[in-house]
């Protein structure tokens, strides 16, 4: 049987972008704000300015750089620009789903950039469909778009028609949003994805301040803006000529940041929680150490995300650290298949193992998590091959055991190693000689905030917004199991 090329990590979130500054190359810094977010999304990149009612757009598959030239964005011109990269997580890999959406009204044009997931997207398209609209794309943030736009044609302005549509949106959802009267930052009640205000130098101390909304500080940092603060969970910023004004469209909040874009998501340059997420990702890694020691020569990690975890680990162990693992960092997607040969050697296309470092050691290797375990069972393989004699593998998350709903794109929970089998299962699955993970309780108490303030659903099962049984049980099919179980038995 072929083995499933699915990925072994959570797919990355989308990375949002939003400028408004009348004097600048608006394209030019929403280009570097993406490129900054690559991470957060490979699959496609766009980019909507205006200048005035008029809208111009380029969006298309691929990387930031490989769908913007300097004469594309030559052509993007305006006083404020909407930018997105892409992962999909709900609509699938084309290009008719690459963002941002853009939808017309009685009152202009609508761009609209989303990183998130909608839990109601079934429903909210039906009644979408209901009232005439045609849906262009598979997408949930064409649906919020739509949403919008059927509010302010029915005689409601921007922001009173904007925040009747976010009413109707139930799930995770960061959002950017070009209008001809300004442009919009929004988060939702729970502030499950993450956005930041910064703002761009001035030139003059009595020039007016000019905004940037971001996924990430990293977006604010490339193009030199200054981080002012977070858009809070159930906010609404409107930045226009005027400034920044700050409404918030429910009092119903309570922030649950994902607990992932500490551990992983996130670049470790950028700040959340008033620290990088370096210092955090180091912490835990200590943590780690003292809940887990064992005895070792060196300790390694799965470059590039599990790099910080494992100098915390070393630091807090006093075994040194090492690069164990080579990373080809221009790996990307290709559609030609390896040999039969390529495919036996398993990661070495991506991960490389340096022998004269491995040979004879005994190994400790950190890495953020572990979802399927086909990766990790590769890349022990490879350790022991270069000469490791004992592998140790140390995990800086708690098992990942449910699916997300909020915007990652996580497997079925029946292909979840942590879902399926007991920790001493997947150490023997993987083939390594120990394996522990972090502790739950660890994971938030290095936060060094309120421990309430994350969803941390993949590890626990207790979602902070209800996800409808219909959409739960395309995932979560171990509990539907168990569900008619209990109910053929009881």
């Amino acid at each position: 049987m072929a083995e499933s090329t699915a990925a072994d990590k959570p797919e990355e979130a989308c990375g949002v972008f939003g400028v408004y500054a009348p004097e600048e190359d608006v394209a030019k810094l929403t280009y570097f704000g993406l490129y900054a977010l690559q991470h957060r999304g490979q699959e496609s990149a766009g980019i909507a300015t205006f200048d005035g009612n008029r809208v111009h757009l380029h969006k298309e598959m691929g990387l930031v750089s490989q769908v913007f030239s300097e004469n594309i964005l030559g052509t993007l011109t305006g006083t404020m620009a909407i930018g997105h990269t892409r992962y999909s997580t709900t609509g699938s890999s084309r290009v008719v789903n690459a963002q941002p959406a853009v939808v017309e009204t009685r009152l202009g044009y609508l761009a609209l950039a989303h990183n998130g997931n909608l839990v109601n997207a079934p429903d909210l398209r039906d009644d979408l469909l209901k009232s005439n609209f045609t849906l262009l794309t598979t997408t949930d943030s064409e649906m919020i778009a739509l949403a919008i736009a059927e509010e302010v044609n029915n005689g409601k302005g921007w922001l009173e028609g904007a925040i009747s549509a976010f009413h109707r949106c139930q799930g995770a959802f960061s959002l950017t949003i070009g209008t001809p009267s300004g442009l919009m930052g929004v988060r939702d009640p729970n502030g499950i994805r993450p956005l930041v205000i910064g703002t761009l130098p001035q030139a003059n101390p009595t020039d007016p301040l000019r905004y940037v909304l971001a996924s990430e500080t990293c977006a604010l940092d490339i193009i030199s803006a200054d981080y002012v603060r977070d858009v809070e969970p159930g906010e609404l910023v409107w930045i226009t000529e005027e400034g920044l004004a700050s409404f918030h469209w429910t009092q119903e909040t309570k922030p649950k940041l994902c607990i992932f874009e500490m551990i992983y998501f996130a670049r470790p340059d950028s700040t959340m929680q008033q620290e990088s997420l370096y210092s955090y990702r180091m912490r835990i890694g200590r943590r780690l150490a003292i809940e887990a020691p064992t005895d070792a020569d060196i300790v390694i990690a799965v470059p590039d995300s599990g790099i910080p975890a494992a100098i915390g680990y070393s630091q807090a162990s006093g075994i040194p650290y090492a690069e164990g693992l080579i990373k080809n960092r221009y790996v990307g997607r290709t559609f030609i298949q390896p040999t039969q040969t390529m495919r036996e050697s398993g990661i070495k296309m991506k991960l490389n193992p340096l022998k004269d470092v491995l040979t004879g050691k005994r190994v400790i290797i950190v890495d953020d998590s572990i979802v399927r375990g086909t990766t990790s069972r590769k890349i022990v393989k490879a350790l022991r091959d270069a000469g490791a004699t004992e592998v140790h593998m140390r995990v800086s998350s708690p098992p990942v055991t449910h699916p997300c709903f909020y915007g990652i794109d996580t497997d079925n929970q029946d292909q979840l190693i942590g879902a399926t089998k007991t920790v001493a299962e997947i150490a023997a699955q993987i083939g390594v000689d120990s394996l522990s993970y972090l502790t739950w309780e660890g994971m938030l108490e290095e936060t060094r905030s309120d421990p309430n303030n994350f969803c941390s659903a993949c590890f626990t099962g207790d979602y902070p917004v209800p996800v409808p049984e219909p959409v739960k049980r395309t995932k979560l099919r171990l509990e539907t199991v168990a569900t008619l179980e209990t109910v053929t038995t009881g």
